[in-house]
């Protein structure tokens, strides 16, 4: 329970100190939305609603600090405004809307990538010198060293407009309504293929040169050579004895993978216009739309410290030696 406390604790200081960086940070980017907004409506508004449209959307002009506190009371209370852009939506509105989408492909493509990225590393480093280990081990870094706009693009050339075997945009047939049918639901499916492969194709090389990595400073360890010695199979030993021990700092790689699922990857989302939480952040920011933007910062910083404290737990739970400490 000391324990718990504690970090709890240090999560809860974590996340007041991300509200304030959250709070400075689009006060200091050039541009003012409201004015923008005034602006781009010409003669439809009069002078004196320019004051009125600083109150809807919270922009007051009082000191710094009390826009501060009242900034942090609306956090804690779930109260993040109206969206500049989607007016009159609330933030929470246009961020629940895109959470579906992003919950669906990011963490669809993260449990794919750590299942199939843990199970190539845990065989690379137990073949370590073989051809499937360097097939694995180059594929792997090559995948994770190329930027996932490239990838994105060049999945998009290859399988969208070179073959035209799926579509380049959208979450779904724009002309299908929204529904619960098998339609509606095969078109997204068909039309997450695409971002999915991008994704997976990212995400697997890390999980795969973690677990490799893990897994071959292990293999020399006296407890696998005496797993070997008392005539246990090669399975058992791979999977009880070395990757049970090695899996340990993947936790935390995945806990990193969980953290950005509800940020969305903007990238993607961008590329293939895909409706989440990543491509509402883009849009938000080339609107001046600070409540949206704060908010999704928020949502980000809230998910991965969650995922820590997840990973924090994990940890004893997996360790039998931070178990009895």
């Amino acid at each position: 329970m000391a324990f718990l406390l504690r970090r709890l604790c240090f999560y809860l200081a974590a996340f007041v100190a991300a509200a304030t960086i959250n709070f400075f940070l689009p006060r200091l980017m050039p541009g003012d939305p409201v004015q923008i907004m005034f602006s781009s409506a010409g003669a439809e508004l009069p002078p004196e609603s320019l004051q009125a449209l600083k109150l809807t959307f919270g922009f007051v002009d009082g000191p710094l600090w009390q826009q501060y506190l009242t900034y942090l009371g609306s956090i804690f209370s779930g109260d993040l405004g109206r969206s500049i852009k989607y007016f009159p939506l609330p933030v929470t509105t246009v961020l629940g809307n895109a959470l579906v989408w992003t919950v669906g492909l990011m963490g669809t493509a993260t449990i794919i990538s750590f299942t199939l990225g843990t199970f190539l590393g845990i065989l690379a480093a137990w073949r370590r010198g073989s051809l499937f280990d360097v097939i694995v081990s180059v594929g792997a870094i090559f995948a994770t060293s190329v930027p996932a706009v490239v990838t994105s693009l060049i999945v998009v050339f290859f399988f969208g407009f070179t073959l035209n075997w799926f579509p380049t945009g959208y979450a779904a047939d724009p002309a299908l309504d929204p529904a619960f049918t098998l339609q509606y639901l095969g078109s997204v499916l068909y039309h997450g293929i695409l971002p999915m492969l991008t994704l997976c194709t990212v995400l697997t090389g890390g999980f795969a040169v973690t677990m490799r990595n893990n897994m071959i400073n292990l293999l020399g360890e006296d407890y696998i050579v005496m797993a070997r010695a008392k005539g246990l199979s090669d399975g058992h030993v791979m999977l009880w004895y070395a990757a049970r021990n090695a899996l340990l700092p993947t936790v935390s790689s995945l806990a990193i993978a969980i953290g950005t699922i509800l940020g969305g990857s903007l990238v993607t989302e961008v590329v293939f216009n895909y409706p989440g939480l990543g491509n509402i952040l883009y849009q938000a920011i080339l609107a001046r739309d600070y409540p949206v933007i704060q908010g999704q910062l928020l949502i980000m910083t809230a998910t991965m410290l969650v995922a820590n404290f997840i990973v924090d737990v994990s940890y004893v739970l997996l360790d039998p030696r931070l178990k009895k400490a």
